[in-house]
């Protein structure tokens, strides 16, 4: 049972230190505790905790002129409390932007093998893990999965009834997969060609978590629409979706909301979440914390081969995929005991998902921790 935080450590009942390497699941970007996010949500809850969206409020607006400012080619932002939310807001999207052009056969969306989209049903549709699904049948039509990485097969697949692809640039829960640039460069450009739209999930591998702004940037293309959750809100409940001023044009009054959709009190965190995120350097750090812990990583799995098969991911989303032999579970609760918290994910893959404030002594301390457990592991 955690009951306090700390910069990058948690804290049990009994008083335990624990470097936190799972940061929620890539949620708390700036650690725990932090004093902007502090600050923001005091003074706001001094001030307006809800209103509903009958009204506008100024922490909604502030936080949105600023999100969009560093989130082109996005023009509008809907705020919600969760990556299955924003996801459900971007399928709800793509249907109703065909719809409004009067094609209504597009209602197909594409999604990748491996992709995670949330718990809700209609995001769960778009999952393709069978167990996530398993009891919830039957859930939303619509959508056909496609092989991880394999533009042939996506060739095949798109058409004139196909409405979006969706995807994550990283997979997360899928393990840590990496699409790169060549892939997303040619699903930009088979997109446009097919008049279908493209939509990223960067609820997990985004808002600086590979370190840059969102992953998208690092391969030189723009999404029509994409999600942003987790590391958003630095811990407090917010998720978003972001669109350019073509698609988001269906979105007329009335034809979605959500009662939490744009808290004062959640807006208030995410500018002061996002001002961090977009001071001097602070990406960049980000991108020289990753690559060194990347490399150790390495150096690691070079000594434990047997141990550790690969080494995963850009920024601070890295994965280690571990021998079949090896039970994921045993493992990172060797870890907590040594004092490290890491994130399963599927297959046999463990995340390393840490506070975007890691630094090189964090790394250190992970890697002796992570040679203390592999070195007698049999």
């Amino acid at each position: 049972m955690m009951v306090r935080g700390q910069g990058c450590f948690l804290y049990d009942e009994t008083g335990k230190e624990y470097l936190d390497g799972a940061a929620g699941i890539a949620t708390n970007a700036l650690g725990h505790n932090h004093p902007a996010m502090i600050e923001a949500l005091q003074d706001q809850a001094q001030r307006l905790w809800h209103c509903s969206n009958m009204y506008r409020n100024p922490a909604l607006e502030a936080f949105a002129d600023a999100l969009i400012a560093v989130s082109p080619p996005a023009r509008k932002v809907f705020f919600c409390s969760s990556g299955s939310e924003a996801v459900e807001t971007a399928i709800k999207t793509i249907r109703r932007y065909h719809h409004v052009r009067g094609d209504t056969g597009r209602t197909e969306i594409l999604v990748v093998d491996g992709g995670f989209h949330g718990r809700t049903t209609g995001a769960l549709a778009a999952c393709s893990n069978p167990a996530s699904k398993e009891g919830y049948a039957p859930l939303m039509q619509g959508f056909r999965t496609i092989p991880f990485h394999d533009l042939e097969a996506l060739e095949r697949a798109i058409s004139a009834h196909t409405a979006a692809i969706i995807l994550e640039p990283i997979q997360g829960e899928g393990g840590v997969r990496v699409h790169d640039a060549h892939y997303l460069q040619q699903l930009r450009h088979l997109c446009s060609t097919h008049g279908a739209l493209l939509c990223l999930d960067e609820v997990q591998c985004g808002y600086g978590r590979t370190g840059s702004m969102y992953a998208f940037l690092q391969s030189n293309i723009t999404p029509d629409l994409w999600t942003v959750a987790k590391g958003i809100g630095g811990g407090f409940p917010l998720a978003a979706m972001l669109a350019t001023e073509e698609v988001a044009s269906c979105m007329t009054q009335g034809t979605h909301g959500g009662t939490y959709g744009g808290n004062p009190l959640a807006c208030a965190v995410g500018l002061s979440v996002l001002n961090i995120v977009q001071s001097e350097g602070f990406l960049a750090q980000v991108q020289r914390v990753g690559d060194y812990f990347h490399h150790h990583l390495q150096q690691l799995q070079q000594r434990h081969p047997h141990i550790i098969a690969e080494v995963r991911g850009r920024g601070l989303m890295l994965g280690l995929s571990l021998h079949p032999a090896i039970d994921k579970y045993a493992f990172t609760d060797a870890l907590r005991h040594k004092g490290l918290l890491l994130a399963p994910a599927v297959s046999h893959v463990v995340r390393i998902v840490p506070p975007l404030i890691f630094a090189p002594q964090h790394v250190d301390q992970a890697c002796s921790i992570l040679e203390d457990v592999c070195h007698p592991w049999i």
